[in-house]
């Protein structure tokens, strides 16, 4: 298999599109972004020097409405990586039932390697030169190495630039600046009702136990959410190492225990264990919520748990996935459980724009009713193609853009 994403994404899309006989034209409009740039920020040093650093964006598909979200800041960025999760961003918002198309795009640098005004001097640069922004264009949102500051300072940029306030023009801002309740915590939340629907459906029993890869944001807060349901957490693992108890683990003491230490290591009472050695814990349920590609060839026959809710982006290798399926183990993939942020993101425009914001509980019932009904459209197709929960979202996903690329004219309809 190629290590090139986009290339992983465009294999995906073909093998979805002859599932669900996806209309030919629009699989043809679905092979390469609408519109991507490449431009450059020059930024001046604390030391004097001007650095020129590389940027791109990428517009994969807009017929659902204007292209959103984030912006990944990293050494290696590179088109293909913006093309394909510009392509899966397409995806997630039609699973999702956002409307809107997928954006993605970042900077080639190192945060760790610059000082607060070198970054806010190169975050406000990639504002000012990307080509095309606005509410009704293009609303970056935050990814790797982007936060709420981040967001914060591109939308002041934006709106110096514009000479008006645009809070609806950038996402995952803070509360302060026209931010939305839940978005810290929206990914995990997401990613609770999915796991919660899906164990209904299977009869999976509130008290099953699971194991948690990624105890960040999302892998944390899914934790707590499912600790609160019934469920027994038995193993978490984060970068600097894991813990296992299979008696369960207090999730409160937990918790209270990383905002002391920055780490699940070293918890009281837990065996310790390395991260790759928490995916083949025993367990009813593996939610991996750290980095892509932890699940492979290599350990995917040693995998106990009987479900695998994919909290974090393309964790399971195509390869990976061929066997744990021939094993009946059930994955549930990235594009439906961790789609929380990207509704709650679509929720802080619809805010933005009309001026008047929610209060927590109406996100987070918002979201419910959004995610549930997301699932609910991806398990009946399902069902109805026999196929797996990743083709199932795949189709779901391509359908509706079939729909809307047809009667805008972009494709024309063929017989099937």
């Amino acid at each position: 298999m190629s290590g090139n994403p986009f290339e992983t994404s465009l294999k995906t899309l073909h093998e979805a599109a002859a599932i669900g006989q996806i209309n030919a034209e629009v699989v043809r409009l679905l092979e390469q972004p609408k519109r991507q740039f490449e431009f450059t920020i020059p930024v001046r040093m604390d030391d004097g020097h001007l650095e020129i650093f590389q940027a791109f964006r990428v517009h994969y598909c807009d017929a659902l409405g204007q292209v959103k979200n984030g912006v990944r800041v990293v050494p290696d960025m590179d088109m293909d990586t913006a093309k394909a999760l510009g392509f899966w961003m397409t995806i997630k918002h039609a699973v999702g039932g956002i409307p809107a198309g997928g954006g993605k795009g970042g900077i080639k640098a190192d945060p760790s390697k610059l000082s607060r005004r070198e970054y806010e001097a190169l975050i406000r640069g990639f504002i000012r030169y990307l080509p095309m922004k606005g509410t009704w264009v293009d609303v970056p949102g935050a990814d790797i190495g982007t936060h709420g500051q981040t967001q914060s300072w591109m939308l002041d940029e934006l709106e110096a630039i514009q000479g008006f306030h645009s809070p609806a023009a950038i996402n995952d801002k803070p509360i302060e600046a026209n931010g939305t309740e839940l978005s810290r915590e929206a990914t995990g939340t997401g990613a609770f009702f999915v796991t919660r629907e899906v164990t209904r459906d299977l009869g999976i029993p509130d008290a099953a136990s699971f194991a948690v890869q990624g105890y960040g944001n999302v892998g944390r807060v899914a934790a707590e959410l499912l600790c609160q349901r019934g469920h027994k957490l038995v193993a978490v693992s984060d970068i600097f190492g894991g813990i296992e108890n299979q008696d369960g683990i207090d999730v409160n003491a937990l918790g209270a225990y990383v905002d002391e230490y920055k780490t699940v290591k070293g918890f009281p009472g837990c065996r310790d264990i390395t991260p790759s050695e928490l995916l083949e814990v025993p367990c009813d349920i593996l939610l991996p919520a750290a980095v892509q590609s932890v699940i492979h060839e290599g350990n995917a026959g040693k995998i106990q748990a009987k479900l695998i809710m994919e909290c974090a982006n393309g964790p399971t290798t195509p390869e990976a996935e061929k066997i744990l399926e021939s094993r009946g183990v059930i994955i549930v993939p990235d594009v439906l459980v961790n789609c929380g942020s990207a509704i709650v993101c679509s929720f802080e425009r619809t805010q933005g724009l009309t001026d008047s914001y929610w209060d927590r509980e109406t996100v987070r019932s918002r979201l419910e009713e959004r995610i549930v009904k997301a699932y609910q459209q991806t398990a009946a197709v399902a069902k109805e193609l026999g196929v797996s929960y990743r083709d199932a979202a795949w189709v779901n996903a391509l359908r509706k853009i079939e729909k809307a690329m047809l009667v805008r004219g972009w494709a024309w309809d063929q017989p099937k």
